[in-house]
């Protein structure tokens, strides 16, 4: 295998809880008799619900932050540099056989890991191929313990671009049928600072430096990991010919293929890349 394939797909918590305990006030003094006087107890804080985010807003994130368990609400005009963009958020489905589910329970984190995935495809746009071939990324936040029991009960999927292995890219405007267009699909390609397999390859967006960039993938079928050998054999023939078919002179090209390790197949990266140079 050439090169692990960051993919950004954590389920993350939306903090912001609030809530303080009321101000105790002085002791009462004990009166001249025997009898002492408690004072009034204060009530319990409490976890206020967090406020439901806003489609269509804009945060600057690090990556630490997207993939961490919990996220704060640094919003900022989508006109300015921001690296995630909220662009669903709907209602967790925690109701089943009448029973409440934890926000925190697997199924509810499966729910919310298969659906913005896949509304991140229609709101950036593109087929299937262009966006394996291209650094943009669907995270998701829920709101943490406290406040899904004081009443928040959404999800918020946002939109990234990854810059690198541990970096986010900062844009501006929206992401919105990004991959509709040749320049999207461009910018937001994935690309490579060396040759794959190579000393000093690195994964990039093709908006940074770069010398070689992927153009096209292949699929490996699903089910259980086809093992090394045949992952690297079913990309060599598909991978030579895209190579000689981007090349000036047929004769004299170079081309790459990156295939899945078993961990990135379990994450759901059931596909190989060709690679050529750029």
């Amino acid at each position: 295998m050439i090169r692990r394939l960051a993919a950004l797909a954590a389920v993350v918590a939306l903090t912001g809880c609030s809530g303080e305990a009321a101000d105790p006030g002085r002791q009462p003094a004990a009166p001249a008799s025997s009898a002492v006087v408690s004072p009034t107890p204060s009530p319990p804080p409490t976890a206020s619900p967090a406020p439901r985010p806003r489609v269509g807003s804009c945060r600057r994130l690090s990556y630490a932050a997207a993939v961490s368990p919990s996220a704060g609400r640094n919003e900022v005009p989508c006109r300015r540099e921001h690296t995630a963009e909220t662009f669903r958020v709907g209602d967790l489905d925690s109701v089943v056989g009448g029973h409440l589910l934890a926000v925190d329970s697997a199924r509810i984190e499966r729910q919310v890991s298969m659906a913005c995935p896949r509304l991140l495809a229609r709101f950036v746009g593109g087929t299937e191929e262009q966006r394996r071939l291209s650094m943009l990324r669907a995270v998701w936040f829920t709101p943490t313990v406290r406040q899904s029991d004081a009443g928040a009960a959404w999800f918020r999927c946002d939109a990234v671009v990854l810059a690198g292995a541990r970096d986010l890219l900062a844009t501006t405007g929206s992401l919105r049928g990004a991959l509709d267009t040749a320049t999207g699909r461009d910018r937001y390609g994935v690309c490579g600072t060396a040759e794959p397999g190579t000393r000093g390859f690195q994964r990039v967006v093709c908006d940074r430096d770069h010398t070689w960039r992927a153009i096209r993938t292949v699929g490996l079928g699903s089910g259980d990991y086809p093992g090394v050998a045949r992952a690297r054999s079913a990309g060599e023939d598909p991978c030579r010919a895209a190579g000689e078919a981007a090349a000036d002179d047929p004769l004299d090209f170079q081309w790459g293929y990156e295939w899945p390790t078993a961990d990135q197949w379990r994450a759901g990266q059931t596909w190989g890349l060709c690679w050529i140079p750029d």
